[in-house]
């Protein structure tokens, strides 16, 4: 059986998603929970949608009246999530990606769009396990650090043209 199921899923047709974008999610679910040395059978659902979507999402449930790249919804806490009876696998909780964003940051950012969408997955990945920034500090170093570590174990490393110029 598979360590991890994604449920990946279409909530919007404003950009195409591209062809091998499943995979590569389903790729940095499994990295994630390899890293983190998580074993046993794992569940997440991943949604793609679009900015007005998102927004409603993070109005309702963070309170910020704006578009962002993603969103987590964590099912667990402290290390114990629900079991789906029927699968045996845990729910670790849903990712909602917004595809316009992925698509601005990437050309903001000047890497490819599956650099991007692999980025945010992982991100929400491991805010789903436990892992948070909002506080910054150390916990942010923290995971930016096993962000990076992930993305370079499936051949996405950051690249110099990562860092945005002060061209005019």
């Amino acid at each position: 059986m598979e360590r991890i199921k994604a449920l990946i899923s279409n909530r919007q047709k404003k950009i195409k998603i591209p062809t091998g974008i499943r995979l590569l999610i389903r790729r940095c679910c499994h990295a994630v929970l390899e890293q983190e040395n998580m074993s046993g059978n794992y569940e997440v659902s991943v949604s793609f949608v679009d900015n007005e979507n998102i927004q409603s999402l993070n109005s309702q449930y963070r309170q910020k009246d704006m578009p962002t790249d993603v969103l987590s919804f964590p099912l667990g806490e402290n290390g114990i999530y629900d079991m789906n009876q029927e699968t045996g696998a845990y729910m670790l909780g849903d990712i909602v990606i917004s595809m316009e964003k992925a698509v601005e940051q990437a050309e903001m950012y000047g890497h490819s769009l599956r650099r991007e969408v692999a980025y945010l997955t992982v991100h929400s990945m491991l805010h789903l396990i436990g892992y948070d920034h909002e506080d910054g500090g150390m916990e942010l170093v923290r995971m930016r650090e096993k962000e990076e570590a992930v993305l370079t174990s499936l051949g996405l490393p950051r690249g110099e043209s990562y860092v945005l110029t002060d061209e005019k």
